[in-house]
């Protein structure tokens, strides 16, 4: 719905996509990117996928990465060059001229139905 903004664009950053956990030296899941619960990240953790999610907002739409390497190295960290010195839109990355069909399509679904599919399964589920 903002795909013909000007002044505004929600574009889908898609580095944690295809990610692995990370490993350490003997092929267990590195403990040095997770806090203490073993399922959140740490700051370590984290600086990884703020690195990773710079980088997606800096490749253009179409060839954005989509897997995050806990390499810990500040050297893949992008940078804005002169040519392009904005973050990556579907507009700007050639795509805003594209066929997508931008038109309201009706639902292959009435609305009613969706409406009494619920109360049946609320129905269902008390009894």
């Amino acid at each position: 719905r903002y795909e013909q903004r000007e002044d505004f664009a929600v574009v889908m950053q898609p580095f944690f996509r295809n990610t692995l956990l990370p490993m350490d030296s003997t092929s267990k899941p590195d403990m040095s990117f997770f806090a203490a619960d073993c399922f959140h990240f740490n700051v370590r953790g984290y600086a990884e996928m703020a690195m990773a999610l710079w980088n997606n907002m800096l490749e253009p739409v179409g060839e954005k990465q989509t897997y995050n390497n806990f390499t810990h190295d500040r050297s893949k960290l992008k940078c804005p060059n002169p040519e392009k010195p904005f973050l990556s839109t579907r507009r700007n990355s050639g795509f805003g001229n594209s066929a997508l069909s931008l038109e309201k399509t009706e639902s292959s679904v009435p609305y009613w139905a969706v409406i009494v599919t619920a109360v049946a399964g609320m129905l269902v589920g008390c009894l």
